[in-house]
């Protein structure tokens, strides 16, 4: 008992002494995170430092470091990554039981981390005001390791990575685009691998997205998904024709261009292939290479289902943005026709693109004079477009080979509008309907019978609603557009 007691007492001693306070970590300066910058870039010693530099990148709500902090970081690992790059293994390699290979391949899987850092930190919301130049500079950083991660060449996946997580972005995407127009959309890898990612991104991730994700307040789904996608299309420079002298600009000389060449050479067998210190293709064939990926990023974002903005956005430029680059224009015609078949201000809009089709690409569309027949309503007069539309419309109605039948039906009713159109849309009337009895004599009956000695009492004696042709049919060939009978609002008109 005498034992237990006094063991009870030592423990109550123990208890009531006072715990010793543990020393506070020492808080961080920049002086710190430059010292551990400088031993990484010193020796091998001091690779243990990789990891404490790389947590400065690492964001979150509840830790985030000064600007200063991150910068400094940031510079330090770039000076150490940029020279390794041409030395390391590819992600996937496994490290033999050499010494050199294990610490090489932990090397490249903190590269790896390095990356998705970056990638984060360019999309971040943390940035603002004067800390944008730091999301600059981050981007920066990101293309470097782009330009030469792939054992010194351009690294695709890194790159993909990067607008993957740009066009997923709910309010950096303007941003970081606009960082993409003006400093790297000069280079023509830079654009090719863009539209390779568009498409890759449009066929796996935007689907699934769709198909799956619900809406979020941090990542870009539906509509908003689809409106960065364009906008990132629409910024893309187009294609330059150059010389066979020139040549156009990289920003990585041993990119994807010179895989072709180097493939074909080692095809030759019994011979030996010279190659030169460039061995870049003929900016003919380069072109050829961006047309093929250009048509399937536009053809795969057509496909999607665009909001209303975006479509009449896509009809309104189609015609000088996307045809004439196109490897073969003729595949947009599905996407037309069904534009046109809409009506309405959608058919107006895609009037354009199907007539450069029809008149410079060969494309056979035998419902066009039918769907532009029923696109002639009131409401076309006081349309966005009307212009242009008016202008095609004369043009459509100009070859010499037309129908009677057809060229007097449009006159006719073009002629009835003019009753229930604005005075400026009766002076567009007049003048369309002149040209259509210029251009086509068989309809001038319509105005003017010879045969007839007193024409001028024929067409007072005609009564209102004598006339027989057809306004609401939808078959041109049964208007009775041809019938003898004078159309009288075509005479006042004309008379005048």
């Amino acid at each position: 008992m005498d034992q237990q007691s006094s063991k009870k007492r030592k423990n109550n001693k123990q208890s009531s002494e006072p715990k010793k306070k543990t020393k506070p970590q020492k808080q961080q300066t920049l002086s710190d995170v430059k010292h551990l910058g400088e031993q990484l870039l010193s020796s091998k010693a001091y690779i243990n430092n990789l990891p404490l530099l790389l947590n400065y990148l690492h964001p979150t709500p509840t830790t985030s470091y000064p600007r200063e902090f991150v910068l400094e970081s940031l510079l330090s690992l770039q000076s150490f990554f940029t020279p390794l790059l041409p030395h390391l293994p590819s992600s996937n390699a496994k490290p033999t039981e050499d010494p050199e290979s294990i610490y090489r391949t932990w090397v490249r899987s903190k590269f790896d981390e390095f990356v998705t850092c970056l990638v984060g930190l360019s999309v971040s919301s943390m940035f603002h005001g004067e800390d944008e130049a730091l999301r600059e500079v981050v981007l920066d950083t990101l293309m470097e390791c782009v330009k030469v991660g792939n054992v010194g060449k351009f690294h695709s996946h890194i790159y993909y990575k990067f607008i993957k997580n740009m066009i997923f972005s709910v309010e950096e995407a303007d941003t970081l685009l606009n960082l993409l127009v003006s400093k790297y959309f000069k280079y023509i890898d830079i654009r090719y691998f863009t539209y390779i990612s568009i498409e890759k991104l449009i066929s796996k991730d935007v689907k699934e997205s769709s198909d799956s994700e619900k809406e979020s307040t941090t990542r870009a789904s539906g509509q908003l998904l689809i409106r960065n996608i364009h906008h990132v299309l629409s910024k893309i420079p187009p294609l330059e024709q150059l010389g066979e002298n020139s040549e156009y600009e990289m920003w990585n000389a041993s990119g994807v261009f010179t895989k072709e060449s180097e493939t074909e050479s080692k095809k030759v067998k019994g011979k030996e292939a010279k190659k030169s210190g460039n061995d870049v293709p003929s900016p003919s064939k380069i072109s050829k290479k961006m047309k093929m990926k250009f048509s399937k990023a536009w053809m795969s974002f057509l496909a999607l289902p665009l909001p209303i903005d975006v479509y009449k956005e896509v009809l309104v430029t189609l015609h000088q943005t996307v045809i004439p680059y196109l490897s073969s224009p003729i595949m947009l015609c599905d996407f037309l026709t069904r534009s046109y078949d809409i009506g309405g201000v959608i058919s107006v809009m895609a009037l354009s693109s199907l007539f450069i089709l029809m008149t410079e690409h060969g494309l056979e569309y035998p419902n066009l004079y039918v769907k532009l027949y029923a696109l002639l309503e009131p409401s076309v007069f006081i349309a966005k477009h009307r212009a242009k539309f008016f202008e095609l419309l004369d043009s459509c109605l100009k070859s010499p080979l037309l129908p009677a039948y057809l060229a007097a039906s449009f006159a006719k009713k073009l002629s009835r509008l003019a009753l229930t159109v604005p005075p400026s849309g009766g002076l567009v009337i007049v003048a369309l309907i002149h040209n259509l009895l210029r251009r086509h004599p068989s309809i001038n009956c319509l105005v003017h019978k010879e045969d007839n000695v007193e024409t001028a009492k024929d067409v007072a004696s005609i009564k209102s609603g004598i006339d027989q042709f057809k306004n609401d049919e939808t078959d041109l060939l049964k208007t009775n557009a041809m019938s003898k009978f004078v159309c009288i609002v075509t005479v006042a008109f004309l008379l005048n």
